[in-house]
């Protein structure tokens, strides 16, 4: 993405769109801190071509600062446009950049009234100009503020994908095009943006002789003052060495086909990394009424970003079921891949102090394995530094058996562990139905459920008839897991290599057993042995032991 144009449409959601509590005093602090920040990522990428920032962050806080200075009266900004240069050559067409549309109703609402319809790849790399001049590349200049760039004509002469020669109609021409990274059956949709920009930036800032440049291509998606039909523009673009704009441009009438191209080409294997795609209308001004931001005849349609930027509400804490302590952030609803998300495990604490996580801090998340949302960085800190103390660390792998103040935390994640499949496997029963029935009928212990009566189930507040009979039904078949599964309930730590080899058949045996016995299984060493003898020994673990036998478990 370029940031040619940074007055662009934002998609906000309803919780995003609310306006920070925030004095006034403390509501111009944070609004100068983020201008300010934006002014120095501006100035680094367009006088240094450095990226801060990914492109999908600095877009996302641009839009949050807008919407700042929104909610508290302030004078809509200028600060985001690009800064003027005072040297460089001078394009001979400005670059307009592209206005961006947030979603498929502002597009459909940009394309009414237009006529002449392209959409494109929008490819992700950097934007140049290529001058020819009786046949022959004259200049190579890169975008710069629009109006100047730098002169990039000796490095384009080494990029073997820009031809040096032309003939016809581009033997006096001016274009506008793409700077990219070749690659092989690139799948936007798998692959992601593989840092394209900064991978062609470095190229093209390299000093000497280097072979990187030989691994860029170019795809010209403008022709200033070129012939009017764009099919004709493509096809003397194709004949004259650049191919890609012809492959690569579609005919378009309707939001559907424009959609339906967008996807297909982020599912399918390209040659060059893309963010999105491009609609334009082949009916365009004359190239020295061209300026920058100034292009309402183009524009971009960007695929969701794979992270989002989300405000953090508050920091709470949890506590596992081996007594570990991690921190979680509350966040502003954000939407990833369709999901909505608004809890975020940051990890334990150690990382979270690491991370310096606050309320009001704008963090980047995404989605890790089996779509859970994960915080990569924070990306945008408070003025205002207020963090929650953590518990104390009072936990441990042999603490909250019971339901005793203190322990209702440890206490709700041991059941929930009870009802996973690694243990017991009890159907639909997550943490709040737990925290339902334990709070319906006071347990006292990590198995009290299961002397739950059918009747006290049917009475349990939020708890259906059919749902009663089907716990009572699970809760039944419990008593019937072989003792191995009660083992592993009362959360030993036992390798799992050690609890398959595993021959005793009786509580018994498990007491029996010295450091030097429990050794003897596979992956058990000193530490763990020992740590199995002091957990079995434990006065709660034998009491729970004792309850079971008491219910005539197998094994007890």
């Amino acid at each position: 993405m370029k940031r040619i144009l940074l007055l662009f449409i934002a998609t906000v959601t309803g919780a995003q769109a609310t306006c920070p509590a925030w004095a006034p005093a403390r509501a111009e602090r944070e609004i100068a801190q983020l201008t300010a920040q934006i002014a120095r990522w501006n100035d680094n990428y367009w006088r240094q071509g450095a990226s801060d920032v990914s492109d999908s962050v600095y877009d996302q806080l641009s839009a949050r600062l807008t919407q700042w200075r929104r909610c508290f009266g302030y004078e809509e900004s200028g600060e985001s446009a690009p800064p003027g240069l005072t040297s460089g050559v001078l394009h001979p067409v400005a670059h307009t950049g592209v206005q961006k549309l947030a979603d498929a109703r502002a597009v459909s609402q940009w394309i009414a009234g237009k006529r002449d319809l392209w959409v494109q790849p929008k490819v992700d790399g950097v934007a140049v100009t290529l001058v020819y001049h009786q046949g022959r590349l004259k200049q190579a200049i890169s975008r710069g503020d629009g109006l100047k760039g730098e002169d990039w004509t000796e490095k384009a002469r080494r990029i073997p994908a820009i031809p040096q020669t032309v003939t016809g109609a581009l033997s006096e021409s001016v274009l506008q095009g793409e700077i990219y990274l070749q690659r092989d059956n690139q799948i936007q949709k798998q692959m992601g943006g593989m840092n394209a920009r900064a991978k062609v930036a470095g190229a093209l800032m390299q000093q000497g002789e280097s072979n990187a440049l030989t691994r860029l291509g170019v795809f010209i998606w403008a022709w200033p003052d070129g012939p009017q039909k764009m099919d004709h523009r493509l096809m003397l673009l194709s004949q004259a060495g650049f191919p890609l704009a012809q492959r690569y441009s579609q005919k378009v009438t309707r939001l559907e086909e424009i959609a339906a191209w967008r996807d297909r080409w982020f599912t399918t294997p390209l040659p060059f990394v893309t963010d999105g795609v491009v609609i334009r209308s082949a009916i365009e001004p004359e190239g020295k009424h061209w300026l920058p931001t100034q292009g309402s005849w183009v524009a971009a349609w960007k695929y969701q970003p794979p992270s989002q930027v989300a405000e953090v509400k508050a920091i709470n804490f949890t506590v596992g079921r081996t007594g570990k302590i991690s921190a979680v952030a509350q966040l502003q609803t954000i939407k990833l891949d369709d999901k909505a998300v608004q809890r975020v495990n940051v990890g334990s604490l150690a990382r979270w102090q690491t991370l310096d996580i606050a309320a009001g801090d704008q963090v980047l998340v995404s989605l890790a394995g089996q779509g859970i949302p994960r915080i990569d960085s924070v990306v945008w800190r408070s003025t205002q530094r207020a963090k929650p103390t953590p518990p104390a660390q009072k936990y441990n792998a042999l603490t909250c058996f019971y339901a005793v103040p203190g322990c209702e935390e440890q206490f709700v994640a041991r059941l929930e562990w009870l009802g996973s499949k690694a243990v017991f496997d009890i159907d639909g029963l997550g943490r709040a139905g737990w925290q339902t029935l334990h709070q319906a009928h006071a347990f006292t212990h990590i198995f009290s459920w299961m002397a739950l009566t059918p009747e006290q189930l049917r009475n349990t507040p939020g708890v259906t008839p059919s749902r009663a009979a089907q716990l009572w039904h699970q809760f039944s078949l419990v008593r019937q897991q072989p003792f191995k599964r009660w083992v592993t309930a009362l959360g030993l730590p036992l390798s799992r290599a050690a609890l398959g080899a595993l021959a005793d058949n009786h509580w018994q045996e498990i007491v029996a057993r010295d450091e030097q016995g429990w050794q003897r299984l596979p992956g058990m060493g000193s530490a763990r042995a020992q740590s199995m003898v002091n957990a079995v020994h434990h006065p709660d673990i034998s009491r729970l032991a004792q309850w079971l036998a008491d219910q005539k478990i197998p094994g007890f």
